[in-house]
């Protein structure tokens, strides 16, 4: 793998959406992440404490299979959310609220560290940043039958532990974009921030200038 940038934020901000327009500028490969391949996620909306370690359980597992993918490829990637939200932000919003018990989230803490010891981290997180306004109304336009039911109050607790995360993420630099006034058919200047950090960041360590080929 010669270059590994990942766009973070909370559901609807746009992470996916943005993932196919930056991979088909790039020409990179894009990594999406496996939510409706997730056999508990209807029954963890519909019934939060009683499915919640399940689903997170499997959103993290296939991450990192994901991810152990991505290290493996000879091309460069962009991946739709890091395996760090799956617990920095999802499992332990789920904790603080007491939908997760105690000796589950402590297990779930167990596994993940373990997995992300193994992992390299991103060369670059992209954090999308976005109002609750503006996740609610694309969550609502893309009309996917079980987030009907997330409550407003679960979007602001997910806003506040991705502020608490990304003040002390230090596994890599941080591109943090407004979501709200993000124009994807403007995208020229996030193209030329993410091609100018990583040559400034790695100007010889994978061969210079991050284009599709990583040449």
């Amino acid at each position: 793998m010669k270059w590994y940038v990942a766009v973070s934020g909370n559901m609807g901000s746009g992470k996916s959406t943005l993932t196919a327009h930056l991979s088909h500028r790039l020409g990179w490969q894009p990594f999406y992440e496996a939510v409706e391949e997730n056999p508990y996620l209807a029954d963890f909306y519909a019934h939060m404490q009683a499915w919640s370690f399940h689903s997170q359980l499997f959103f993290l597992l296939k991450r990192f299979a994901h991810c152990r993918r991505i290290q493996s490829l000879g091309e460069p990637v962009l991946q739709d959310r890091t395996i760090y939200e799956d617990a920095e932000i999802f499992a332990r919003n789920l904790y603080i609220q007491g939908l997760m018990e105690d000796r589950d989230y402590r297990f779930y803490v167990e596994i993940y560290q373990t997995l992300v010891d193994l992992l390299r981290p991103p060369d670059l997180v992209i954090y999308l940043r976005a109002s609750v306004s503006t996740l609610k109304r694309r969550i609502a336009a893309r009309d996917r039958s079980f987030e009907r039911r997330v409550p407003r109050g679960y979007l602001e607790q997910l806003n506040q532990r991705y502020e608490e995360w990304i003040a002390r993420y230090e596994a890599s630099p941080v591109l943090e974009v407004d979501a709200d006034t993000l124009v994807l058919d403007d995208l020229d200047w996030m193209v030329e921030e993410i091609q100018g950090r990583l040559q400034t960041l790695f100007p010889l360590a994978r061969g210079g200038k991050p284009t599709g080929d990583g040449s």
